[in-house]
């Protein structure tokens, strides 16, 4: 079979698949962001609670398997009494998952903000939340922003692991139509050059607008 008479057959199949992984990514995406911001003030907080909490989380999803962490959240948390759907089920684990890292991302920019800033809005006696949302976190955000593209495709590629438990993404798909053509480079090969061009051409291209919007902005001020 051509390539040309494999995506007139299979074509529709793949764009299918290819709308259920940027769906998945992109809810994953609002968990991880969310996540991250709250555990990695978390962990920066000076009440031992919230940051005992912070640290238990980011070292147990940091620490385990993605894969693991689907299998526990799909099949383990019905037998708790907690049932999700799986496409809830993929986006969520792999959201949480990737929030562990975004809250190290977190932390370590905030934490790299010189001294001097912190002192200065001290100084200016501003209370906690308006140092950090006026003067702290602008600066952060312009040493973050680089790492979390790379972190964003990591979430792209670890939607993968979602047709484990039967979501029909993109992996899907293309593990579907193998198992019927045994066509299997035209199948991973179309799934290939498609992760690849979300990844080049829509996360790599929104970073760096987000990273130049932040460093203007910052620069402005």
């Amino acid at each position: 079979m051509s390539i040309l008479e494999f995506v007139q057959n299979y074509g529709g199949s793949f764009v299918a698949g290819t709308w259920i992984t940027v769906a998945q990514f992109v809810f994953a995406s609002i968990i991880t962001i969310l996540i991250s911001i709250v555990a990695g003030l978390g962990k920066l907080s000076k009440n031992v609670v919230i940051r005992g909490v912070s640290v238990a989380y980011i070292e147990l999803f940091r620490g385990t398997s993605l894969l693991v962490q689907l299998y526990w959240i799909f099949y383990v948390l019905p037998l708790l009494g907690v049932t999700l759907p799986k496409f809830v089920a993929g986006f969520l684990s792999v959201g949480l998952n990737g929030g562990a890292y975004g809250a190290e991302l977190v932390r370590g920019a905030i934490s790299a903000v010189p001294r001097g800033q912190w002192e200065a809005c001290t100084a200016l006696n501003m209370s906690a939340a308006t140092r950090m949302r006026r003067i702290i976190m602008p600066q952060a955000l312009t040493i973050m922003i680089p790492p979390w593209g790379n972190l964003l495709i990591e979430l792209l590629k670890g939607t993968a692991l979602v047709s484990l438990i039967a979501v029909t993404d993109l992996m899907f798909q293309a593990k579907q139509i193998n198992a019927s053509t045994y066509l299997s480079v035209q199948a991973f090969g179309t799934a290939l050059i498609i992760y690849y061009v979300l990844s080049r051409f829509m996360i790599t291209p929104f970073t760096a607008y987000i990273e130049k919007r932040v460093s203007w902005r910052h620069g402005k001020g």
